[in-house]
């Protein structure tokens, strides 16, 4: 990921440093456990512990001659150790340690990622409230329906971001998982204590079985979660982006002092954060499907996954965690514009009651098909001619048959569509 989108907390955690630091932490906890089995002399493990290092620059130097990374690690600690590193990688796989480590990565990385959800649940928590009963025009289609509250907008996003932050949870968990199990996954060269040994210290799981490595239907799960948030911060964003447009213009991304929005047109106000997380979502959406792919991999293990690995996971949780970390600013400090959410709704004439006169119909006994009928053209002629609805209504012979000039009224009452905000709350718990 590029610096311009990098969080360093989590960019700390993808460093080549880190990396290589957890391999090392890895090594010394399998000496530990060959230790406790007999097969490594106690003393060789204290001077591992105290005696084990590494340079990332020595590495990189050795691995321009090794062409292996774990091997150019392995001989740069065995050069700081002396004799005893005859003891360190005893019976195991590159991907021992490659995976493990990865591991190890993805949840520090998740750990991060559910940080930042908690924050986003939070702010929408508060804006929902906020705006529990600030009047906006609900839409579908694009086309004025029937009237809802920003506040219910809020609330359906933080009920979505609870549901994301448990899939993540368990995502955490499909990837907290280590293994210690040789070249083909058979524990020939290695006992299985030593990887429960290492998963333990590490506080992992060992994976039930693996072959030379953990299989890919986990990182697979792990990127499809976390393509899912980025597709939740997408859709919030999409729909700020709307409603910031010019003709709309209900909420708006706060504009800082100093700030442009254009460099030829001084008036431009761009919801620029909501389209730049629109954008990044594309990002770990594809990553999503390169993950999927990575699921197939020959016989015991090919390394077709790596290199596509070493760009995808670091990447998509880089990318997701800046594009939370910017929808907390973009909600926290969106501006909300009450009075042209009036406007807006008045735009329509007064349609937006259209369902409640034809139910009000309904009830005094005319078909639903013969009441629809005499709502739509009412409906029309408000359209064509620009006349409040109500008037029209109040006007035709045949909807005054049915319903009295007082009944009339009476239907058209905002907090008609309002009255069960408050139960859609509670079943939240947004009290």
């Amino acid at each position: 990921m590029i610096d311009r989108y990098t969080l360093p907390e989590m960019g700390e955690i993808w460093t080549d440093e880190h990396r290589l630091s957890l391999w090392l932490n890895i090594e010394i906890a399998a000496c530990e456990g060959w230790a406790k089995l007999g097969r490594i002399p106690n003393e060789a493990v204290e001077v591992i512990r105290e005696k084990a290092s590494f340079t990332w620059e020595r590495v990189q130097a050795l691995e321009e001659v090794t062409q292996h990374d774990v091997l150019a690690f392995l001989t740069n600690v065995a050069e700081n150790v002396g004799d005893e590193a005859k003891y360190i990688h005893l019976g195991l796989t590159s991907s021992d340690i490659l995976d493990t480590a990865l591991s190890l990565q993805m949840v520090e990385a998740t750990d991060l990622l559910l940080s930042k959800m908690e924050a986003l649940e939070t702010v929408l928590r508060r804006r929902a409230i906020e705006h529990r009963d600030t009047l906006m025009m609900g839409r579908t289609h694009g086309i004025h329906a029937e009237p809802i509250t920003l506040g219910l907008k809020f609330a359906l996003w933080y009920d979505e971001i609870r549901r994301q932050k448990n899939r993540l949870s368990i995502a955490r968990e499909e990837v907290r998982v280590g293994k210690i199990s040789g070249a083909v996954g058979t524990f020939a060269n290695v006992d299985p204590q030593v990887e429960a040994h290492v998963c333990q210290t590490l506080n992992l799981k060992p994976a039930l079985i693996s072959t030379q490595i953990l299989q890919r239907d986990r990182h697979a799960f792990y990127m499809t979660t976390l393509a899912g948030i980025a597709s939740s911060l997408d859709k919030m964003a999409t729909e700020i982006r709307n409603l910031q447009r010019t003709d709309v213009h209900e909420v708006e991304e706060a504009f800082g002092k100093g700030q442009k929005g254009s460099s030829a047109m001084p008036h431009k106000k761009n919801p620029i954060t909501p389209e730049r997380i629109c954008g990044m979502a594309r990002v770990v959406r594809a990553n999503a499907q390169v993950a999927l792919e990575n699921v197939a991999l020959w016989h015991e293990r090919d390394i077709s996954h790596s290199s596509a690995e070493r760009m995808i996971l670091p990447d998509s949780t880089l990318a997701l965690y800046y594009m939370l970390h910017k929808m907390v600013q973009l909600i926290d400090r969106l501006q909300v514009f009450p009075e042209q959410m009036k406007i807006n709704i008045d735009k329509g004439f007064g349609l937006i009651f259209s369902q409640r006169v034809m139910l009000a119909l309904v009830g005094k006994g005319v078909s639903r098909e013969n009441a629809y009928a005499m709502v739509q053209r009412n409906a029309l002629e408000a359209w064509n001619t620009k006349e409040q609805f109500k008037n029209l209504v109040g006007r035709d012979k045949g909807i005054r048959e049915y319903l009295r000039e007082e009944e009339i009224d009476n239907l058209f009452d905002y907090d008609y569509h309002t009255k069960h905000v408050g139960d859609i709350f509670a079943r939240l718990g947004l009290v």
